[in-house]
C-alpha cells in the first residue's frame, strides 16, 4: 500500500528485519556493482534474481527485476539495472539473491486502519500484484482483519486468514508463525506499513518471503532513534532531506502555490482552501507552533527553491508564537532571499495589529481572512508564467 508519510527502507533492509523475527527470507546479497553481483552469485545456484533497490513500486514491469541463467547473463542485466531510472528514481544499490521454484504467490501486509484505530491485517491470493491494483479492481479478492493490540493477533484470526487464502494444510503452522511474526515487527517497530508481497509456497512446500516493504511511522522515531541508520537520503526528495535537517515538516506536492503554515491541522485546511479557490499546493509545511524568526526564514528558502513555486501563501494563526515575530521572520527572510514572486499572507492572532503595521509599505501581500489570502494566492498564481 501506498504511504506517502514515514521513513522508507529498502527491500533488503526490511528482509533483514523479517529475518530477525523467524520469517524465512532469501539468503541475498545487496551489491552496487556489476562485478559485485557477479562475485556475490559464486555462492548461490543459479539461477539467481537480480533486484533494483529503490523506494518505489512496479520495478518489474520498468524492468528492474530480472532472472539470470549464469554469470555472463547477471553482469548484462545488472549493468542495465544500474543507473535506471523508476518512476524518477535512480537505481543504486541491487539485491542478488537465488532463484525459487514457487508454486503459488500470495499476500499479506499489515497496515493501520486510521478510520477504525486498529491496526489492520490485510490478505490476499492475488500476490506478486500490487496491493493497489487488486483493491481497485478486485476488492473482493482482499481479507481485511482489525486486531485489537490489547489482544494480539489471535489464532482464530490466522486460522480465517488461512481459510480465505486455502493454505495447504502442510503449512499452516509456517504461515501462523508468519502472520504471527509480520504483527510483531509492526508494532515492535512502529510501521505505518508492513507487507510481504509475494509470500511463495514453494514447490517443496515451504513459506517464503520474496518481497518485503515497510515504512516506519515517523512520528514514532523518537522512540526508535536506530531507525535513522535505514535511511537512505539519495531516494528521498531533495527538498524534503533538508527540511528535516532543518527540522520542518515538509512534503513537495506537485502545485504551484507554495504554502507555509503553523500547525498541521491548519496546514491541511490551508491546502484544502487553495484548491477549493482552483490552485494547486506545493507542498505541505508546518513549522510548528513555536516557531522562530530563523525557522521562518528557512521555510521560505525551502519553499521558494521548487522551481514550480510562483506565489507563496502564508497562513499562521499566533497562539503560542507571537504574529509580530513571525512577521519579523518574513521580512528578514524576503530581503535575505531577494524573493521576485508575489507573498500573501494572513496572520491572526497574538500581536497581529503590530504585524500588520510591520507589513504595511513592503511589497507583501497582508489579507484579513484565510480566505481572502487563499483567493488571492491563486488569483496571482493563475496570472504568473508556468
Amino acid at each position: 500500500m501506498r504511504e506517502w508519510l514515514g521513513v522508507k527502507i529498502h527491500e533488503y533492509q526490511a528482509k533483514h528485519i523479517l529475518k530477525e523475527y523467524g520469517i524465512a527470507v532469501p539468503e541475498g546479497v545487496m551489491v552496487t556493482s556489476a562485478e559485485d553481483a557477479v562475485r556475490a552469485a559464486g555462492s548461490m545456484h543459479f539461477p539467481v534474481v537480480v533486484k533494483a533497490q529503490v523506494h518505489v513500486g512496479g520495478r518489474g514491469k520498468a524492468g528492474g527485476v530480472k532472472l539470470a541463467h549464469d554469470a555472463d547473463d547477471l553482469k548484462r542485466h545488472a549493468s542495465a539495472i544500474l543507473g535506471m531510472k523508476i518512476k524518477g528514481s535512480a537505481v543504486r544499490r541491487l539485491l542478488v539473491e537465488p532463484g525459487i521454484a514457487i508454486q503459488r504467490e500470495i499476500y499479506v501486509g499489515m497496515v493501520m486502519d486510521r478510520a477504525r484505530r486498529y491496526p489492520c491485517l490485510m490478505a490476499s491470493a492475488a500476490g506478486g500484484v500490487e496491493i493497489e491494483q487488486v483493491a481497485a479492481e478486485t476488492p473482493e479478492k482482499i481479507l481485511r482483519i482489525h486486531i485489537k493490540p490489547a489482544l494480539g493477533l489471535r489464532a482464530y484470526q490466522v486460522r480465517r486468514a488461512a481459510g480465505f487464502l486455502d493454505i495447504p494444510a502442510g503449512v499452516t503452522k509456517a504461515f501462523a508463525a508468519i502472520l504471527s511474526g509480520l504483527y510483531r515487527v509492526f508494532m515492535d517497530k512502529d510501521c505505518s506499513l508492513a507487507e510481504i508481497n509475494p509470500l511463495v509456497i514453494t514447490v517443496d512446500g515451504e513459506l517464503i518471503a520474496c518481497d518485503a516493504k515497510i515504512n516506519f511511522d515517523d512520528n514514532a522515531l523518537y522512540r526508535h532513534p536506530e531507525h535513522e541508520e535505514f535511511r537512505d537520503d539519495a531516494e528521498d526528495e531533495p527538498l524534503e532531506v533538508e527540511a528535516r535537517r532543518a527540522r520542518v515538516s515538509y512534503v513537495k506536492l506537485n502545485g504551484r502555490i507554495g504554502c507555509i503554515v503553523n500547525g498541521a491541522g491548519l496546514a491541511m485546511a490551508t491546502m484544502d482552501i487553495v484548491k477549493h479557490f482552483g490552485g494547486e499546493p506545493a507542498n505541505f509545511l508546518d513549522i510548528g507552533g513555536g516557531a522562530r524568526a530563523e525557522q521562518v526564514t528557512e521555510a521560505l528558502r525551502i519553499v521558494t527553491a521548487d522551481p514550480a513555486v510562483n506565489t507563496v501563501f502564508f497562513n499562521i494563526f499566533g497562539g503560542i508564537v507571537r504574529c509580530d515575530r513571525v512577521a519579523e521572520g518574513i521580512l528578514a527572510a524576503f530581503r535575505q532571499l531577494n524573493l521576485k514572486i508575489p507573498i500573501v499572507i494572513r496572520l491572526v492572532g497574538t500581536n497581529e495589529d503590530k504585524a500588520r503595521e510591520l507589513l504595511r509599505g513592503t511589497n507583501l501581500i497582508a489579507c484579513a481572512t484565510m480566505s481572502e489570502a487563499a483567493k488571492k494566492a491563486v488569483e496571482l498564481s493563475a496570472r504568473r508564467p508556468t
